[in-house]
Parts: structure tokens; C-alpha cells; sequence
């Protein structure tokens, strides 16, 4: 639970970065408690969605060496960006490169952020046995 909490919160900062960034086409009118709300619509899209896309585009991803996976992560947050519309949240993703740099951001600052608290809890692992 404390783990999808995290991811949670890691996936709200993120989505909050790329839209402060100042990507054209990528926004955010709302309160921490809607970008909460459009970070676990997020996480839902990556856990559900994203491992068949990932699937079905496995020979691009060979072919490409990998680097498709830049093109899965946009599509997912344009998925997102369109549910979050739906909804009326107030997240705006227009476009595939609005979608493209966002997701660029977000993969930049949840990496950051996850290195962060791994570190975190390998000091504190350290000091208890330590």
C-alpha cells in the first residue's frame, strides 16, 4: 500500500512539473487534489494500458533499440489528457508533442525522485543494522 501511495505521489509531482515546464499545449487549471486525481488516472492508464501497447509494439521497441518507449509514454498521457477532459479535470494534453515533452518530463522527474527515495530508505536500512 505504502509502494502505490508513493508511485501516486511521485506521478502527481510529475504531472504537475510538465505542466509548469511551459510545454505548449500542455496545462493544468486546478487544485493539488485534481492533479491527485489525474496521477492515479495515470497510474491506472500505465498499469492497464501500457503493458499491451508495449506488447503489440514489441518489434518497434527492438527495432528502435528501446527509444519507442518514448513514443508509449506520450500516447499514454495523451490517453490521460483525454480521460482527465472527459471528466472535466482541467488537464489539457493538445497534441502529440505537447504529450511527447510532457512525458519526457515526467519520466525525468519521477526517475529523480525514485533515486531520491531509494536513497532515502537504503540510509535509513544502513543505519538500522548498521
Amino acid at each position: 500500500m505504502r509502494y502505490l501511495l508513493l508511485r501516486l505521489f511521485i506521478n502527481a509531482v510529475g504531472l504537475y512539473a510538465a505542466t509548469q515546464v511551459g510545454i505548449a499545449g500542455l496545462r493544468f487549471d486546478g487544485d493539488w487534489k485534481t492533479i491527485v486525481v489525474v496521477a492515479l488516472i495515470f497510474g491506472i492508464v500505465n498499469a492497464l494500458v501500457r503493458p499491451l501497447l508495449v506488447f503489440l509494439t514489441c518489434p518497434l521497441m527492438m527495432l528502435t533499440l528501446g527509444l519507442f518507449t518514448f513514443v508509449v509514454n506520450a500516447l499514454m498521457l495523451a490517453l490521460t489528457g483525454w480521460i482527465a477532459q472527459q471528466l472535466e479535470l482541467g488537464f489539457v494534453v493538445d497534441g502529440f508533442w505537447a504529450a511527447f515533452l510532457g512525458a519526457i518530463v515526467i519520466s525525468v522527474v519521477s526517475f529523480i525522485l525514485t533515486l531520491f527515495i531509494r536513497e532515502e530508505s537504503h540510509s535509513r536500512q544502513r543505519r538500522a543494522y548498521g
